[in-house]
């Protein structure tokens, strides 16, 4: 959960490194978040539903759904975006590589081994590897 927060710390810091785990469990988080979004408008449309009617709950339900998905999907876009482009630096390639994702079915499948790739050892030119870098500041072996 601290990775997820320490995405939104860096809100729209697009430079640096990120390691694996920040990036996968921010996305994990976001899943968990979005299926509990469904949840909840869903027992809200189920009671709206009994008490309304059921077309106009089946409305409030889609309502609630659109509205607070979209909320939080504009919430969470740059912070996503940003780690996304650390977690690129972190493997040595360039933030633009996130278009990779607009070649059909191939592009999708190799952003996603990009961003499940091991960090490039040692520094590179997005700076210093993040795994190294102890809580205390100091660079462990």
């Amino acid at each position: 959960m601290n990775y997820y927060f320490a995405a939104f710390k860096k809100y729209a810091v697009f430079s640096g490194r990120a390691q694996r785990a920040e990036y996968w469990y921010f996305v994990l988080f976001n899943i968990v978040v979005t299926v509990a979004i469904s949840a909840i408008s869903a027992i809200i449309g189920f009671v709206a539903s009994n008490m309304l009617g059921l077309a106009i709950g089946g409305l409030i339900d889609s309502f609630i759904k659109f509205v607070v998905t979209l909320l939080y999907c504009l919430a969470v876009f740059i912070p996503g975006l940003a780690v996304a482009v650390r977690r690129l630096h972190d493997v040595g390639k360039n933030g633009w590589m996130l278009l990779i994702a607009l070649i059909p079915i191939i592009g999708a499948i190799w952003l996603i081994v990009l961003l499940a790739t091991d960090s490039n050892p040692g520094e590179n030119k997005y700076g210093p590897n993040p795994k190294g870098v102890a809580a205390a500041g100091t660079v462990t072996v």
